[in-house]
Formats: structure tokens, sequence, C-alpha cells
């Protein structure tokens, strides 16, 4: 059969690349439309309870996510010169498009009781147009308003804080770039003028700077790996058509990936950007396999169409099924129920399999108007530093086999005993160096305002007007006083505060009376907390932001620190055994919920979407690997090579405290689709020279060292540079994967040009007794030749020896 697929592409050669070029050209204008993902919920399914609870919450309260942070620390804040600049830096921030409004000192607001309309009247405490000599008597008056204290200042370390709500719909596009950019700049501008360092953070400037620094990193590094491939493939074939060729077929593969994704729907996220390196590492190999054979069957018998159609009646089927195997790999992520996993799992498995179909067709087409290979560009084959491996590996099988069991069972065991040692666990800002700004800046907040990452609290009374209850109002009170004394958690910001706020101004500013206003207060406050013509104010909106409609869910919301995926559970258990010491759940329901919360959810989906693909990937390989060898012990014999390299990669894992989470459990997908295409090639190339061999086991084993071991060990090469360019990266997880993905390739290289041939040694004996009763060792794939002429390529031939 692929002695006649070889015939049909060489003979149809010129129609199929005027069809592949057509289709790339189409692909390519689609690639050009691709766009980042900066949507970081598409992690968790729709219908998870969580994050319906999460929806629920921004439909009735508005988005959680959204606030960014500016801090400075300093005593100079309330000078007149610094002062005033701070207020233009607010001014010139709150004129800023997509900026919906600015929480700040400048900004702050007392409220003014007014005994005649019996309403509390907001004022600004700050007047922007007031002579100096006023501001020590504004700062006097602010400093008396505890409402403030803790939300936008720190007395004990002189820290001030400003809020700053960017519009919700631009956060989700491309414009969001240009909004943080206005921003930092500005804030950076004031930091410069007054010699004092601006700290910024929040979920839209640390989503942004890390979304764009990771798509910036991949076009680097997809940069980089083109040309160190190129430069790895010009070392090693000795021809630059064989290079051009090479670089063409990947690009090829990742002008369809983009497309892909546009043509789908989806967009670029943490996941599907990786998809252009990885078609690259995994296009490469292919191109070498091809060529290998290639340039092998043309130094045997000089004739070039009989070379290339070998070429693809040998690799083809490899090719094919190390394809699938690692199509496998990545396509079983849609199954699971994450929709990023999903969309990574489709894209990744489709153009897998796309850069076969690519490489099968461009590859003899194009080297059939070729000149024939010179021998300069076939010399790799008696390459001396490579046959002087092979020559050790094939010594290490046969003469020291009880070496090679005994210390792979070592490296298993220690291994073990590392993954013993792994946890699980993530951060919000996981992957950001330590010495990262924005790492630090963090760290700034949550020193000074115990952090920025967003909890949301809802408090449900089961009733109408149900939170306008005293008794109600006082357990708020209570509850939010146990929540501030974690020191993880800021101060917490709900109703209650309002209505101290509220008591503080009707007793007429006296700071002693800032608290929850009891049953007398009650009954005089209800009118003037009825606050007429001011329902644009920043102090309004934010009072009923934290309250339903029909008063009956009092929302609580709290800034709280990073702690990691594996400490937040918890934390959140502790909430919640306060709040049921307070409440009665016969009365009031609780939901827990915000960004904090959903990221914990979606880590989780992510982490256990993955385990669970790599053990449906593994079934399905098995499968595909019993269909192709149509052999039990055979199966055993292929699984084996590369289960070590995932038990030893899992092992270093424990060992040197990297932790499971979504970049580094990727690996292992990763690791596992491409380590089993070695296996493959190895026992194909095996089975293919078996017969040549008489089914001398021994002598094939070692003619597949040295045939295959060549391609192998070169591809092997050629993937650790491939992903060890992504240990350069400024992102932790991204460096986790590029030095844990080599190290799991080079371990699947060397078991699979050591255990594996040791393995079929040790079943010789069960081979050779197979043999002996005239049984088939394994159904084959193998065909009779077939003459060219029978292929309708004699013309082709004839044309190749007269060239």
């Amino acid at each position: 059969m692929w002695q006649r697929l070889a015939g049909f592409v060489l003979k149809n050669r010129i129609s199929l690349l005027i069809g592949l070029l057509a289709v790339t050209g189409f692909l390519g204008y689609q690639a050009t439309h691709v766009q980042l993902s900066y949507d970081f919920v598409k992690a968790i399914p729709v219908h998870n309870p969580r994050y319906q609870e999460y929806l629920s919450f921004k439909q009735e309260f508005g988005e959680d996510g959204n606030l960014l942070v500016i801090g400075v620390q300093t005593d100079r804040f309330f000078e007149t010169g610094f002062f005033k600049d701070y207020q233009t830096l607010v001014h010139h921030l709150q004129l800023i498009p997509a900026v919906e409004n600015v929480l700040s000192i400048p900004t702050a607001v007392n409220l003014v009781k007014n005994n005649q309309t019996h309403r509390l009247q907001p004022a600004p405490v700050f007047d922007s147009m007031a002579a100096a000599d006023s501001l020590p008597a504004e700062k006097d008056l602010f400093l008396s308003l505890p409402f403030y204290r803790g939300l936008l200042y720190n007395p004990a370390t002189h820290t001030y804080l400003m809020a700053i709500r960017i519009n919700k719909e631009v956060l989700n596009t491309s414009s969001r770039v240009q909004v943080i950019g206005a921003i930092t700049q500005a804030a950076e501008a004031f930091g410069q003028k007054h010699h004092i360092a601006v700290h910024l953070s929040g979920l839209p400037l640390i989503r942004t700077v890390v979304t764009e620094k990771i798509a910036h990193e991949l076009r680097i590094f997809l940069i980089v790996s083109f040309l160190l491939t190129a430069f790895i493939l010009l070392g090693f074939f000795r021809s630059l058509s064989a290079v051009v060729l090479s670089m063409i077929v990947v690009v090829m593969g990742v002008i369809w990936s983009l497309a892909t994704v546009v043509l789908l729907g989806y967009k670029l996220t943490i996941l599907t950007g990786l998809i252009p390196p990885l078609i690259v590492v995994i296009g490469i190999p292919n191109c070498v396999y091809f060529l290998n054979k290639y340039h092998s069957e043309y130094a045997e018998h000089g004739n070039k169409i009989k070379a290339l159609v070998r070429m693809v009646q040998r690799m083809g089927i490899v090719t094919l099924f190390t394809n699938l195997a690692a199509a496998i790999g990545f396509g079983v992520f849609f199954f699971t129920q994450s929709a990023i996993l999903k969309e990574f799992g489709i894209v990744a498995g489709l153009n897998i399999m796309f850069i076969f179909v690519i490489s099968f067709i461009f590859l003899p087409s194009i080297l059939s108007f070729l000149p024939a290979p010179r021998t300069k560009h076939t010399s790799y084959l008696d390459s001396r530093p490579i046959r002087q491996v092979l020559v050790w590996l094939e010594t290490m099988v046969f003469r020291y086999r009880p070496l090679v069991y005994g210390g792979t069972a070592l490296v298993v065991l220690l291994a073990l005993v590392g993954i013993w040692r792994l946890n699980s666990v993530g951060y919000i800002v996981d992957d950001i160096p330590h010495s990262d700004k924005i790492y630090r800046d963090l760290k700034f907040f949550e020193s000074n305002f115990q952090g920025v990452m967003p909890l949301e609290i809802l408090v449900d009374t089961k009733h109408k007007r149900g939170i306008s209850q005293l008794r109600t109002l006082q357990k708020l009170d209570t509850f939010t006083r146990e929540i501030a004394r974690h020191p993880e958690f800021s101060r917490p910001l709900s109703l209650v505060e309002g209505l101290k706020f509220a008591r503080q101004a009707y007793y007429l500013g006296d700071s002693s009376s800032y608290a929850v206003p009891n049953q007398f207060d009650l009954a005089f406050l209800a009118p003037y907390l009825q606050m007429r013509g001011d329902s644009t104010s920043n102090f309004s909106k934010l009072l009923s932001s934290f309250t339903d409609s029909n008063r009956q869910i009092a929302r609580i919301s709290v800034n709280m620190a990073d702690v990691g995926t594996e400490e937040l559970p918890g934390l959140i258990d502790s909430v919640k055994t306060q709040a049921q010491n307070i409440f009665d759940t016969s009365r009031y329901h609780i939901t827990y919920t915000g960004t904090s919360i959903i990221f914990l959810e979606g880590s989780r989906y992510i982490i256990n979407g993955l385990i669970d693909s790599i053990l449906l990937a593994f079934v399905l390989i098995v499968f595909c690997m019993l269909y192709l060898f149509r052999s039990w012990k055979m199966l055993l014999i292929s699984l084996i090579p590369n289960m070590i390299p995932l038990i030893v990669t899992a092992g270093v894992m424990g060992w040197v405290g990297v932790p499971l989470k979504p970049s580094t459990v990727l690996v292992f997908s990763i690791a596992l689709g491409i380590s089993i295409d070695v296996t493959i090639r190895f026992l194909v190339n095996f089975k293919q020279e078996l017969h040549a061999h008489r089914h001398d086991i021994s002598a094939t084993v070692k003619s597949t060292i040295h045939n295959t071991g060549l391609s192998i060990i070169f591809t092997g090469l050629i993937l650790f540079a491939g992903f060890l360019i992504f240990c350069f990266s400024g992102f932790g997880g991204t460096r986790a994967l590029g030095w844990l993905t080599s190290l799991t390739l080079i371990m699947a290289m060397i078991t699979n040009l050591t255990i594996l041939p040791a393995l079929l040694l040790w079943m010789e004996k069960s081979l050779l007794r197979k043999s002996e009763k005239n049984e088939p060792l394994w159904d084959t794939f193998d065909e009779k030749e077939v003459a060219l002429n029978e292929l309708g390529l004699e013309s082709l031939e004839q044309k190749s020896d007269q060239s």
C-alpha cells in the first residue's frame, strides 16, 4: 500500500504541491487574524457550581477582578507639592478611556449631616482648588475617618494606595494593553518626578503583563528554535537543501496551527501558544527520519526514485503511527471538562496529523525535482563519533545487560522515593520570577495591605430586606472582624462599614462613634441614609455595590495574599467554620466566590484534567501499539522504556521541589506523546529487518541499533535542544517545562537504545520457538516489492538517470 501511495504522490507531485501551497496560502491569511485570550476562567466547565456562583455574583455585583492598585510609601505624602501632584495624577488617570473610577485619598469624601434636609451629604475631603495652607486641616479631617484606614492608607508603614476600576469589557480585549500601559506610564512619571518607588499590582496588570511577556517569549523561542534546528540540521546533513526543506515543512505546520486556532473560533491561550514551538520540535523528526532513510537507500543502490519510494514505504507507516501516538497524547485533552484544555487538545491533535500530511506530500515531491544526494550529503551515515556511541550501546546491551537492568532498577527506585515527595501547589503569580517588579510589587501590597487578590463572600438572609435587621448587621460586623484577624486577609469591606461611617457622621464626625448603629441609632439614622442627588459619587456607588436590589444579600469583599492552592482551601475552611459559629445555617446561606476561589477551582480542574488525559492517552496508545505489533509481549516491551522516563522525571520533580501544577503536569503528556515515537521507530525497523536476518534476533537487534540509532540520537538531540530553549524563559513554569521535557526525552532516548533492545534479547527464546514452529512472530505491514514500472514511475526513473 505504501509503495502505491509513494507512486501516487510522485506521479501527481505538481498538482499536490500546488494544492498544498494554495491551502497554506489560504491558512496563512487566516493565521494573521489570530488573537490573544485574556479570559482566565476558561479552565472551569460552565456547568461547575463554583463557576455558576461566580457568574451569579458578577451579574448582581459586577466584575471583581478589574481593580488595579497603585501604592507609594513616603513620609512626604501630605506635603503640598507632593500631594498636589498626586491629585494631578488621579485626575489624569480618571481621563484615561476605560477607567471607570479612581478611589483614592484626593477623591475621598466625608459624610456631612444636614439638619435642615435630614440627609447625610457626601462632601470632598480635599479641595483641589483650595489654598495650600488648608491642606493640614484637610489631612486631619481625613485621618479622623476610620473608614479609610487600612483601605487607602496604612498609618503604621506610611503607605498610601489608590484603586483604579477598569471597564471589564475592555479587559477582555487587546485594548487592555494600551489602558494598562497608559496607567503604568502616568504612575512611573509621577514616581520619577518625586524620586520615589511607585508600586502597581492587581489582576488586570498581572494578567496583561504576564500574557504579553509569555507571547513575546514564545515568538522569540519560535524564531530561536527555527535557527537552532536549522544549524543542527546543517551540521548533520551537510546539505542546504535538506535544511531548507525541513524548515519549509515546519513553517507550513506553524501556519496551519495558527490558522486552526482562528478557524475554530479560538484565541491563543497560555496553552495553545505552546503549539507552534511544539510543531517545530515534532515536525523536524519527521523530516529527519524521511531524509535519513532517503539518503541511506540512495547510498545503498544509487537510484533516486527507488530511494524515494523506499523512503515512503518504510517511513510512511512509522511516521503515521508516531504522529498518531503524539496526536493521541495531546488530543485526549479534548475529552476533559476544561475549555482551555479542550482547545489545546483539539488544535494540537489536529496539527500533529497535519504535519504528517505536509511532510508526506512535500518531501518526496520536492526531492524528486532536486539532484540526487552527493557523497558529502550522505557522509554523516558513517559519522565516527556517533558510530562509537552506537558501538558502546551495543556493548552495553550484549555484554553488560545485568548492569543495564541493575542501573535502571536503582534509578527507578530513587525516582519512586522522589515521587512520594511530590506536592501540588499553584499561585496566581506562580511563574513570575521573584526578582521581577510584578512579584516585588505584589509582595509590597501583601506586606502593607495584606494583598490584592479578590475574595467575595455573599451572605443571603433568604428574605427581602433581611440585611436591614439589626441582628443581621451585628452578625456581619462580628464576621468581618473575625476575617480581619487572619493575617492573609485585608480589612473586609461591606455594608456594615458604610453604616459605621454614617453613624460617625450623624454624631458630627466623632471618630469614637464609628460603630454599628444600635436600635436607637437606626430610628434616627433611617432618613439620613437616603443620600439624594449623589448617586454618581464614589461613596454612593461603593455602598450600593455591597447589597443586592432586594436588600436580601450582603456582600463582603476581601483582598487577600496570594497564598497558593495548597494553603487556600484550609484558609477558606477556617473562615467557613467561623461563619457557622456566627450565622444560623437555617436562616442564612453563605457563598464563597471571587477570583481567588475560581483560580483554585481552575487549577484543580487543569491538573486533574491533565492527569486523567495522560491516563486516557496511555490506554489509547496501548491499543495503537497492540494493533501495530499484534503481540502482548511486544506491547509490554514497548511500554517499559517509555514508563521509566516518566517515573524518573516525576521523581526528579519530587527531589528538587518542583510542584505539580498545570505547566509541569503538561510535561508528562508531551513526553509520552513524543518518546513513544522513538519506540515505534525502533520496533518497526526491527520488525522490517528481522526477515532480512532470517529471524536472527541478536543480529537484528544489533543491526537496528546501528541503523535506527543514528536517527534516534540525532532527533533526540534536536528535541533536547528545542525544549532546552524554554529554560531561558523568565517564567518558572516555562523553564520547568523546558528542562523537565528535555530530561524526559533524553531519558527516553537512552532507555529506547538500551532497555528496549535488552528486552528484545530477553524474549529471544520465545521468538525462536515461534520461528521453529513456522508461526509468524507477529503480523506485519511489510509488502512485496513492486517494480517502478508497475507504479507508473519508469519515466521519472529515466529522467533521474539522465540527470
